[in-house]
């Protein structure tokens, strides 16, 4: 036997292979960066992942189910937000419980505390807005609300990433189309004002919202984050409602199917489905699509409520879904995207 092939026998399994010319170093492999090089796929959660993309349209279609839910709702503003958050909690105890109580009790202090953080934020925002629209003009409190998108742009700006002006654009522009579909009331009175701080205190929660959610998403899932987020929200909006001295009983049979039906379209089907695409598309896009509530909020009121819509509302939907496009493009061109 040669001792080349002594050499090969007592080798171990994956050292470098012998030559004439000397030992040969295995060239390291390329680095391969999602998003990047000729021939790579996108991530999953890329904004051109199909499944993604077709969630995101559901979550946009069931949320906009909201606003004409809590208008033929026969009950407080504030009762209606804890019990949809309460009977989400209801619904995700069994699946929470059986099939993700092991990772409940893994989450750790970390993803607990930002769940909880996100679900505080979630309260505030019902909290804030809610009541915002009995002060001041639904126009006024709508078109606050919506500048989501904006603030979320900023909190990303403060965490270190800069959204690019393409992005910046086309939130603009997509907020824009929302004001044109609502219209700003300037009443100048004390109540009108504090209504419309009201409303903007709730975009910017709703923000905030968005951005943990995305953060935790990164190592939870949708369940187990959900789970927490709702609970803590529940929580804090029934102490809320007991404080301010807000009925949570004594509704009709309707109302309480109505109150089911917000649950399962805004509640389940929206807001976790909202959570679940923001790991994938990110705070920007998840964020500025949402816009497509307003007008989707009008063709079901349209369609249910018999409430035709304003000639505006058409022209309005095309100028937000440019700016949706903008941000979209606007992703697709970010370094790694």
């Amino acid at each position: 036997m040669s001792s080349a092939s002594s050499s090969r026998r007592g080798s171990s399994p994956g050292a470098a292979p012998v030559g004439r010319a000397g030992p040969v170093t295995p060239a390291p492999k390329a680095e391969r960066i999602p998003g990047r090089g000729a021939g790579c796929k996108p991530p999953a959660g890329h904004p051109g992942a199909p499944l993604d993309v077709a969630l995101l349209a559901l979550a946009v279609a069931s949320v906009s189910f909201s606003a004409p839910l809590i208008a033929a709702t026969a009950a407080p503003a504030l009762a209606v937000a804890f019990w949809r958050n309460a009977m989400a909690v209801g619904a995700l105890t069994p699946l929470a419980l059986l099939r993700h109580r092991r990772e409940l009790r893994g989450m750790g202090r970390r993803g607990v505390l930002l769940s909880a953080g996100a679900g505080v934020l979630l309260a505030l925002h019902f909290g804030a807005w809610l009541p915002s629209l009995h002060m001041t003009s639904v126009a006024s409190s709508t078109a606050l609300a919506t500048t989501t998108p904006i603030w979320t742009a900023l909190l990303l700006r403060l965490r270190g990433q800069r959204p690019p002006a393409l992005a910046w654009a086309g939130m603009v522009i997509a907020v824009l189309g929302v004001v044109m579909l609502t219209g700003v009331d300037l009443a100048l009175s004390s109540r009108a004002l504090a209504g419309d701080a009201l409303a903007l205190v709730g975009g910017v929660a709703a923000a905030g919202y968005v951005v943990l959610g995305a953060e935790v998403r990164r190592t939870v899932s949708t369940t187990a984050y959900t789970y927490v987020c709702y609970g803590t929200t529940s929580v804090l909006l029934l102490l809320t409602c007991l404080a301010s001295g807000t009925a949570l009983g004594g509704y009709s049979g309707a109302t309480w199917l109505k109150l089911a039906a917000l649950t399962v379209t805004a509640q389940l089907l929206g807001h976790s489905m909202i959570n679940r695409v923001v790991k994938g598309l990110g705070p920007s896009v998840t964020s500025t699509a949402l816009l497509l509530e307003t007008p989707g909020a009008a063709l079901i009121a349209a369609l249910w409520l018999g409430q035709t819509p304003q000639a505006i509302a058409y022209p309005a939907l095309a100028v937000i879904l440019v700016g949706l496009a903008l941000v979209v493009l606007a992703d697709r061109r970010r370094p790694g995207g």
